[in-house]
């Protein structure tokens, strides 16, 4: 496996980036990929582990010192094969996932771990360079029909797999192209679209039919969906959270999704309902330090905003793995994005209390008071404000990436599906059966807010439930026994 002794030899290296001046420029990818012999050094660093821990680190259980093999030996095609085999969309999780197979990467004991996911990307975009990604359209069909609602991760995952079984799968889209979050909710500087496009491609010759501006419920009609043999929930967590403070309703604050929506819109001079919302020149506040905030703080200076600070309520995690997340379990450690080197003021224990505004009814300050987390055995965590800590911030923009609350309960009302009591669609444990048997969800839809790699693991297994409901077993994988699909 690998090289003996690789891990010792080669030192980890990423992809090196344009220059933040340049990049903030545009709103291309600014990565630039490492050399072919680089990265198979890198595939090297692999250690033939007696466990791979990297495997239960994986939601798809991706087969990955197989393909990290391949790759130090130069068999970019195997590889592919490979990686393909238990993941879908590689290229989408090559940009975007957090990689927690990296958190429980053996060699991150001792060292840095191995650069897995991007020798994940390297192998895909090598494969679509090379032409070895192509349609497969199933054999033959076996008549029965599948709707899947949603096309995200998880709705295209489903759909691929269910196809590949040899059902008739429709997917129905509410916006007006296919992708999901990945669409308009991912800033192109972190996935640009044509990567999308050329993935849809593939899926539209294997014979899936997409339908785009279709949104159940309002422009069609829900009972529409009983003339299929089995229905997919993918809808996803669309639900933002909000903020119980004075001066939420002004006009200067804005919801995150809302903000990157409207943003990736206008690159493709797309129509969105609503105000545009520009940074140029404005103090920005973008409240919430997750992945979506780190997405407005790049966003923000890619506007051109004057300033642009980041509020965080929780405290401010170690630099190093915390004694609480003990190796291979996923780590409460600081992160640092490329967003954040880009220009960005970060500030923990910070809550919002108002949002200020001039005579005109103008954002023009947002106040705070200092925080901290008191914890008692057996209890929930207690949010103490620190006295004689109030402060104003100058502010014409504040940006809310809060997270979100669940799905929108539309489909469930209307389908008579039950919710869990956090409103998420509630399904048969390892099923993702709803209590009406011939429907079934994935995805954030089912879960909550999560990760795309998530997403994708959740369409997968859906699909085969879906497959065996159908057909009464199933050929279909599962998680991380990819023997039986090949790209």
């Amino acid at each position: 496996m690998g090289e003996l002794g690789g891990f010792k030899q080669y030192k980890r290296q990423d992809e090196a980036s344009i220059a933040v001046k340049e990049r903030i420029e545009n709103y291309k990818e600014f990565t630039i990929a490492l050399k072919e012999d680089e990265i198979r050094k890198q595939g090297s660093r692999c250690m033939d582990c007696g466990i791979p821990f990297c495997h239960s680190g994986c939601p798809l259980g991706n087969l990955i010192p197989d393909f990290n093999d391949m790759v130090h030996k130069g068999e970019w095609k195997k590889a592919s094969e490979i990686l393909h085999s238990t993941n879908n969309f590689p290229e989408f999780t090559g940009r975007l996932c957090p990689a927690p197979c990296e958190k429980a990467c053996v060699l991150g004991l001792i060292d840095n771990p191995v650069s897995i996911e991007n020798i994940e990307k390297q192998i895909v975009e090598r494969a679509f360079e090379e032409g070895w990604i192509i349609p497969q359209p199933p054999k033959e069909r076996t008549g029965k029909t599948v709707v899947v609602v949603g096309s995200g991760p998880a709705g295209l995952a489903a759909a691929q797999q269910l196809n590949r079984a040899g059902h008739t799968v429709t997917v129905l889209e509410r916006d007006d192209a296919i992708g999901g979050l990945l669409r308009y909710g991912i800033p192109n500087f972190k996935l640009e679209k044509e990567i999308i496009d050329r993935r849809i491609a593939i899926l539209e010759a294997e014979g899936i039919l997409f339908k785009t501006n279709t949104n159940v419920g309002v422009n069609y009609d829900v009972s529409k969906l009983e003339e299929f043999d089995a229905i997919v929930l993918c809808g996803g967590a669309t639900i933002q959270r909000s903020l119980p403070v004075k001066g939420i309703e002004n006009k200067g604050v804005v919801q995150a999704m809302d903000f990157l929506t409207q943003q990736t819109k206008s690159l493709f001079d797309k129509t969105y309902k609503g105000d545009l919302v520009s940074a140029k020149d404005k103090h920005v506040i973008v409240i919430g330090g997750g992945d979506t905030g780190s997405d407005c703080i790049g966003t923000a200076n890619r506007h051109g905003a004057k300033s642009v600070t980041n509020f965080e309520i929780m405290p401010k995690p170690p630099k190093s793995r915390h004694e609480t997340t003990p190796w291979p379990f996923w780590p409460l450690q600081l992160r640092t994005s490329s967003s954040h080197q880009e220009g960005c003021d970060r500030n923990w224990l910070i809550n919002t209390k108002e949002f200020i505004t001039n005579d005109k009814g103008e954002l023009t300050a947002l106040k705070t008071v200092e925080v901290e987390w008191k914890i008692k055995p057996g209890q929930r965590p207690e949010l103490i404000e620190k006295p004689n800590t109030e402060k104003e911030w100058p502010c014409n923009l504040a940006l809310l990436a809060l997270g979100f609350i669940g799905p929108e309960s539309t489909l469930a009302d209307k389908l008579g599906i039950d919710k869990d009591a956090r409103s998420n669609y509630k399904a048969v444990y390892g099923k993702y059966q709803t209590n009406k048997p011939h429907i079934f969800t994935a995805g954030d839809m089912r879960r909550g807010q999560s990760l795309i790699v998530w997403a994708i693991s959740e369409g997968r297994e859906a699909a085969r439930e879906v497959d065996i409901y159908l057909m009464g077993s199933s050929s279909l994988p599962t998680k991380g026994n990819g023997d039986l699909i090949h790209a």
